[in-house]
């Protein structure tokens, strides 16, 4: 018979077997970590490409200057004079396209690293009611999704927590650094709320449907008595009248007082309508998140300045009888109804697909949406929707400098980012892929040797 003593001994044995073997494994298995980046000695100079400004037009032959991390002059080669410091770097960018660092707006990156594996995923917390998680302190700075999507130009994501009915808060995080803390840029963002959808229809099964109408009742009567609550604890803490302290309910005062927005998740027309009115009694600042069928309630989210963060152009439309284009033509519809949107890339398998951010702009732009418009939308437009659009999300001088250089337009499949710089320091833009191909590439060349 085994005791709890042998039990606890052999755990003891068997996490010392690991721990040595940790220990004695080689320096070079973490070579391939990339390490951030390190501050210039001197000022850098982008010169004779082409930059896309995202706020004041598009400068052919430009000229665009970095020092202490900001942009510092901006315009055409032959009206700027270049630094002539001895420690300069000028950098000859002929060809090349300048776009502000990209930003994905809806991600659960550094949260998740492979879906499949339960172990890996720390993006939502048990329970419905979650107000107090906050999605940067769960966040990995060392996931190996992160310099794959700075491969794909992505700079900033909005790690957001799933699940429950209020997942919680989500957080603004720079795609470079040292530990999570460096990478924050804004903690906390939104509150994000999973909008209850309304059943489909069944013919065949009266009772099931019968049962999803009540549970999804029972959700928005959990989500009224929770603001109903909220609001009686801030009066009774604002009244000095109590020392007591709801880790839940505190999270939530800022939200009742208009201070940070409420990130609805909601797809279905009929949810974004409920969503709208219950913003609007509750006085809330609203913004939609998914908003697949967002065109339909255009004129709603116009007359009452909702902006929708549009979650991918690659899925299917949610109904049978809808056109198979119906998620390419969300941006075009929303831009042409005069709606403040911007797209991310949220969908399945997120943190692995959100360096085809761009993908997902190039899509709309083949489907009716301006492709001037298509880079505004995961640039100076998600940056607006998310309240830094004073600091990053265009180039102009006085902004932080967090861009990328291409070698083509940024919303072909085929362009590469070759430079990418966060508060103007280079950033290593090797990463696991780019490993791989190296890896292989070695074993074709070595065939065709006959090695």
């Amino acid at each position: 018979m085994i005791t709890k003593r042998t039990q606890r001994l052999t755990r003891a044995s068997l996490t010392f077997a690991v721990v040595c073997l940790l220990l004695a494994a080689p320096v070079q298995s973490y070579a391939g970590f990339e390490v951030p980046g390190e501050t210039p000695a001197g000022p850098i100079v982008l010169e004779h490409g082409t930059i896309h400004t995202m706020a004041s037009g598009t400068i052919e032959d430009g000229i665009l200057v970095i020092e202490d991390g900001k942009i510092t002059r901006l315009g055409q080669a032959d009206g700027i004079t270049p630094p002539e410091a001895e420690n300069v770097t000028r950098i000859d960018i002929t060809g090349k396209h300048v776009y502000p660092g990209l930003i994905d707006a809806d991600t659960t990156m550094g949260l998740v690293e492979i879906d499949s594996i339960r172990a890996t995923k720390d993006m939502q917390e048990t329970g419905s009611i979650n107000s107090n998680v906050r999605g940067g302190a769960a966040f990995n700075p060392d996931s190996e999704m992160l310099p794959v999507a700075r491969a794909g130009g992505v700079l900033f994501s909005l790690a957001a927590p799933r699940g429950g009915t209020i997942s919680g808060q989500s957080t603004l995080m720079r795609m470079d650094g040292w530990t999570a803390e460096d990478m924050t840029m804004v903690p906390t963002v939104g509150m994000h709320v999973n909008w209850p959808s309304r059943p489909r229809r069944s013919w065949h099964n009266d009772e099931s449907e019968a049962e999803q109408l009540k549970e999804r009742s029972d959700r928005l009567k959990r989500i009224r008595d929770f603001f109903e609550d909220v609001r009686a604890y801030a009066a009774v803490k604002e009244a000095g009248n109590s020392s007591k302290h709801d880790a839940k309910l505190d999270a939530m005062i800022p939200v009742i007082k208009g201070e940070i927005p409420v990130f609805v998740h909601a797809n279905a027309a009929g949810q974004i309508q409920e969503a709208i009115a219950f913003g609007n009694r509750e006085s809330l600042k609203i913004v939609i998140v998914g908003g697949l069928e967002s065109p339909y309630c255009a004129d709603l989210l116009k007359r009452h300045d909702i902006p929708v963060i549009v979650t991918g152009t690659h899925r299917l439309p949610r109904r049978r009888h809808a056109d198979y284009d119906e998620a390419f033509r969300v941006p075009a519809r929303l831009k042409e109804a005069g709606v403040q949107y911007c797209l991310a890339g949220y969908a399945r398998f997120s943190a692995s697909l959100v360096q085809n951010l761009a993908h997902q702009a190039g899509s709309a732009a083949a489907f009716g949406l301006d492709p001037d418009e298509a880079v505004k939308s995961i640039t100076i437009y998600p940056a607006k929707i998310l309240g830094v659009d004073n600091v990053v999300g265009s180039l102009s001088a006085g902004k932080e400098a967090t861009l990328i250089v291409a070698d083509g337009d940024i919303l072909e499949v085929t362009t590469t980012v070759e430079h990418a710089y966060m508060q103007g320091r280079a950033i290593d833009l090797n990463n696991r892929h780019t490993r791989l191909y190296s890896k292989w590439k070695v074993k074709y060349e070595r065939q065709a040797d006959g090695k």
